[in-house]
């Protein structure tokens, strides 16, 4: 019995070997799946998850991987066919016309030209007060339509048939097959949106979308979650199941959960990283940190005293240390700013209009603007509140250039901040007199942060300032197609801008971030924009 059972066992033994090497036994099955489930942390409820009335960063981080627009910025940082399978350009690079692919929404309708048309028109009818409407105004007859002065029924984009959509430009664009890809070019179900005008502001059987991934939970000032969208026509190159984007607003909680394991990611473009733990993850070699083309910068309210008075505006942006606060605050690369159109754009811009830290500079203009406002000192001047939302590193800035305005101008400057939705309401209301705010470009053209300032009462402006001059630079660059010409054009209208100062640059960003090392995929673009589609665990 005892050798039987010897036989028998050595049999069985390499009976389960074979197996195993065939790949049928459980040493191959018990192998742990890898988890394709990924937890971001978004800091702030996004402002709005309609296309046409988002305007913020957080807003664009969830439609960047909800929607797909006519095209999508690739891998390489260049724009890619999306919806639209093929795109016909005529001679005189006016008009557009896209062949759109079959796609389908996340409630099975397939998705139309009018679809496009639809949100659209929907984004420039000033009746839905779209901050980004303006940059709907490439298309002939949409900044007319949107300023009231013309007809919605008169914007040049129509619906050919189903698959077909023809865009007439005001002017040639060499760059829209990148607009195209901004969210505020996003289609809408145009049948749901019409049966439902509120169908954007909760998850559910009405937020539908056409992207690789579909919300299918929001609580709001919570959680968002996103799971992979099964209609997606291009579903197969999507590896995540899940997407859960939690929304807290301290980045030394986020970090301790990223430590935890409760994230898989910390910092930006999603969230921040804390300042205070920039150096020790540097020390440690985790912090990834990539070069973005944003400024962050300080609006001034032109109309409220005593910023109307230019000379004040340049004593408070000359006297401040930016080097200090890349170097002792934020810590992560960034490039003090003397200028608002980053150094990728313009190359010169590394070093600016002015020279940072000019005390002697921001002296001499305070004297002429104390002079011209009758008044005899700096303790004369009316009450300075410098605003910004609710964060650690903004809160740092604000407090040092608080000093920095006390210690060399003699200037009393008292700080207030709020939650992310009430600042930028008050902000675009202009209740405010200085406020702390930053722009990532939309696409990859200086004029895209110099046209913010085109109009006084334009989506973005915030500062009340409008200058004819610079203006008209802006407008007449649109119909140049000399590049160099035009480039010159950009570079004089920014000048303007950085003689009258309605902003104060502070520093170009960086994104820092750190992620588990078996995450990849996430895709940054030069704008600092990210993407999930690519994204996986290995």
């Amino acid at each position: 019995m005892k050798k039987k059972t010897l036989v028998l066992l050595s049999l069985v033994l390499a009976l389960s070997a074979f197996l195993a090497a065939c790949g049928g036994g459980k040493s191959g099955d018990d192998k742990k799946k890898v988890s394709q489930d990924l937890r971001l942390n978004l800091t702030t409820e996004p402002f709005s998850l309609n296309p046409g009335l988002a305007n913020d960063s957080a807003s664009g981080n969830v439609l960047r991987q909800t929607f797909d627009g006519l095209t999508r910025i690739g891998k390489d940082g260049e724009p890619e066919n999306a919806i639209a399978e093929d795109i016909q350009v005529s001679d005189d690079q006016k008009t557009y016309t896209f062949k759109l692919r079959d796609a389908k929404w996340t409630n099975g309708d397939a998705v139309t030209a009018e679809d496009f048309v639809y949100a659209w028109k929907w984004a420039l009818d000033p009746k839905n007060e779209s901050q980004y409407a303006y940059q709907l105004y490439y298309i002939k007859g949409a900044e007319a339509a949107n300023m009231g002065k013309g007809k919605l029924d008169d914007v040049a984009v129509k619906a050919v048939d189903d698959k077909t959509l023809e865009v007439t430009l005001a002017n040639p664009t060499p760059y829209f097959t990148q607009l195209t890809a901004f969210y505020t070019y996003l289609p809408v179900n145009h049948k749901v949106a019409e049966a439902n005008p509120d169908w954007y502001k909760d998850a559910g059987d009405d937020y539908v979308s056409n992207g690789p991934f579909k919300m299918t939970t929001w609580k709001h000032s919570e959680q968002i979650v996103l799971e992979k969208n099964d209609t997606y026509w291009d579903k197969d190159t999507v590896k995540l199941d899940s997407v859960e984007f939690s929304m807290i607003n301290d980045p030394n909680t986020t970090l301790s959960m990223f430590d935890n394991d409760e994230l898989d990611r910390a910092g930006a473009p999603f969230d921040t990283v804390p300042t205070d733990s920039m150096k020790a993850l540097k020390d440690k070699g985790t912090l990834q940190t990539q070069a973005i083309a944003g400024t962050y910068w300080y609006k001034f309210n032109t109309e409220v005293k005593p910023l109307n008075n230019v000379n004040i505006r340049k004593a408070l942006t000359y006297a401040i240390d930016r080097q200090s606060i890349v170097d002792q605050i934020t810590q992560g690369g960034q490039i003090p700013a003397m200028a608002a159109v980053p150094p990728s754009m313009f190359a010169e811009n590394e070093k600016g209009y002015f020279k940072d830290n000019d005390v002697a500079a921001a002296k001499e203009a305070l004297a002429k603007g104390l002079k011209e406002l009758g008044l005899k000192d700096a303790s004369e001047l009316p009450a300075i509140t410098l605003s910004y939302n609710t964060d650690e590193a903004h809160a740092k800035i604000a407090q040092a250039v608080q000093d920095m305005w006390k210690k060399n101008l003699g200037i009393n400057v008292k700080l207030g901040n709020e939650e992310w939705a009430v600042y930028i309401d008050k902000l675009h209301s202009g209740d405010y007199q200085i406020g702390r705010m930053g722009w990532l470009g939309d696409f990859n053209d200086a004029i895209n942060f110099l046209e913010l300032y085109r109009d006084k009462k334009g989506g973005n402006n915030d500062t009340n300032w409008e200058n004819a001059e610079f203006k008209k630079l802006l407008v007449d660059s649109q119909t140049e197609t000399d590049s160099t010409k035009r480039q010159q054009m950009l570079k004089d209208a920014e000048t303007i801008l950085m003689n009258e100062l309605p902003i104060a640059p502070i520093y170009f960003y960086t994104d820092s971030w750190v992620q588990k090392d078996n995450l990849k995929g996430i895709v940054i673009s030069g704008l600092g924009d990210a993407q999930l589609k690519w994204a996986y665990f290995e």
